[in-house]
C-alpha cells in the first residue's frame, strides 16, 4: 500500500514519533512533506514524548493526532496511554502507526523476538483495537477498519494499525546527510584503540554492530564488550552500574545521539554520582542512522552544556581525529568522569554485519570477563 493512500483516509494533519525502518515509506513522506515542521511535524525524543506531544495537539485544536514508532517502544507509550490519554483519565483519541518488529514467523534480530510476540496483547491489554496492515491490505480495508476506528476515536479511545514488514511504500527516497567528517567506524576502531582491555558498553544500532565486526577483523575478544542490542537509551545506565560496583576498572560507554536525548534524565543521575572510572562518549551525526537516517535535534543542542549542567567535571566536544585521540587518550588516564561529544558523519558500510553470537553469549562473556577485573 502506498503510504499516502493510508494518510488520506487516516486524515491527520499532525505526525509525531519515532523512526523506524520497517516505517521508513512514513518517515520520507513526513520529511518530503512536512520536513520538522513543529506545526505538523515533530519527531520525539522518545515514544512517550511523542504520545503527550499528541495530546496538547488534541488539547489545542480538538483534533485527532497521528504517533509512529517501532513496537519496541510499546514500553514508552505504556504509562501515558495508561493514565494521560485513556478515556477514563483525559480521553485523548490518537491513531498510531506502528511498525510489527520479530513478528512471529519471521525472521528478525534477537531484541525484537519476545516484543514481537506481544505487539498485539499489549496494545489491546491497554485498549487500543487494532488492524494490522500487510501486502495484501487494499484501499477499502483501511477505509472500512478507519469507519470502525472513528467511532472509539470519537469517545476518546486509541487505535492502532500495526504495519508489517513490506506493508507500506512510498516512491520518493530521501538523503539524509550531515558536514561532519568523521566515518563512525573509524571513530569506534580510536575507541577501541584507546580503551584496550577495558569493559566497554555500546548502544543499539549500527555502532554496536561496528564494534563486533571490528573485534572481529582484529582477531580480538568479544569479551571486552556488552553489546546494548535493545533496550535504546539506556546504555549509559548500564555502563554506571556497572563502572560503580567496578570501582577499580575503567568503564567506557559508547553511546548514540538518538539514544543519549531518549533517556536523558541519565546523564543528570550520572553527572550527581560522578562515577570517577567511567567515560561516557557520544557519537552525535545528529540522525536515527540505525532506522533510516531521519533527523534527531542533537544536530542543534549543546551535548556538552548538557553534560557540564548535569555534573560531569570533565566534558568536551571533538571533530577530528587528532582532537578524538587527545581527548581519548586523557580519559584514559583521568579518575574523573568524562563526557565526549563526537561529531560523526552519517552512513555506514553497506555489508555491516550483525553479532554472530547470540545476546546469551554476550552477557556471560562479558560478565566472565568483569569477574576478573
Amino acid at each position: 500500500m502506498k503510504i499516502e493512500q493510508l494518510i488520506d483516509i487516516i486524515g491527520s494533519d499532525f505526525f509525531t514519533g519515532v523512526p523506524d525502518s520497517q516505517l521508513k515509506p512514513l518517515c520520507n513522506y513526513l520529511m518530503d512533506k512536512y520536513g520538522i515542521n513543529t506545526c505538523h511535524h515533530i519527531i520525539a525524543a522518545n515514544e512517550g514524548n511523542s504520545v503527550a506531544l499528541a495530546g496538547g495537539y488534541h488539547l489545542a485544536t480538538g483534533k485527532i493526532p497521528v504517533v509512529y514508532l517501532q513496537n519496541s517502544g510499546e514500553g514508552n507509550i505504556i504509562n501515558p496511554v495508561a493514565s494521560l490519554c485513556n478515556d477514563k483519565v483525559y480521553a485523548i483519541p490518537i491513531v498510531f502507526i506502528i511498525g510489527w518488529r520479530g513478528e512471529p514467523g519471521i525472521h528478525d534480530e534477537p531484541q525484537h523476538i519476545y516484543q514481537g510476540e506481544v505487539t498485539v496483547k499489549l496494545l489491546e491489554d491497554m485498549d487500543i483495537k487494532v488492524c494490522i496492515i500487510d501486502r495484501s491490505t487494499t484501499y477499502k480495508d483501511i477505509e472500512q477498519a478507519m469507519d470502525k476506528f472513528r467511532q472509539a476515536l470519537s469517545v476518546g479511545k486509541q487505535v492502532a494499525f500495526v504495519i508489517r514488514k513490506g506493508a507500506i511504500s512510498y516512491d520518493n527516497d530521501v538523503e539524509y546527510v550531515n558536514a561532519h567528517v568523521m566515518n563512525r567506524e573509524d571513530v569506534m576502531k580510536h575507541i577501541v584503540k584507546a580503551s584496550g582491555e577495558d569493559p566497554i558498553i555500546s548502544t543499539t544500532g549500527k555502532a554496536s554492530r561496528e564494534l563486533f565486526e571490528i573485534r572481529m577483523t582484529e582477531g580480538k575478544s568479544h569479551k571486552y564488550d556488552f553489546l546494548t542490542v535493545g533496550s535504546m537509551g539506556h546504555s549509559s545506565s548500564i555502563a554506571m552500574g556497572v563502572a560503580v560496583n567496578k570501582p577499580n576498572t575503567k568503564i567506557w560507554c559508547v553511546d548514540g545521539d538518538g539514544a543519549a536525548l531518549m533517556h536523558m534524565g541519565a546523564m543528570a543521575v550520572i553527572g550527581v554520582h560522578k562515577p570517577k572510572n567511567l567515560s561516557h562518549i557520544v557519537l552525535n551525526n545528529g540522525a536515527h542512522e540505525t532506522v533510516g537516517g531521519m533527523p534527531t535535534v542533537a544536530g542543534k543542542i549543546d551535548f556538552v552544556g548538557i553534560a557540564k549542567a548535569c555534573g560531569y567535571p570533565n566534558s568536551v566536544c571533538v571533530h577530528n581525529f587528532q582532537e578524538l585521540d587527545r581527548e581519548l587518550l586523557k580519559a584514559k588516564k583521568t579518575d574523573e568522569l568524562c563526557f565526549i561529544e563526537v561529531k560523526c558523519a552519517i552512513g555506514s558500510r553497506k555489508d555491516l554485519g550483525r553479532p554472530t553470537t547470540t545476546t546469551i553469549e554476550n552477557k556471560i562473556n562479558f560478565m566472565e570477563y568483569i569477574e576478573q577485573l
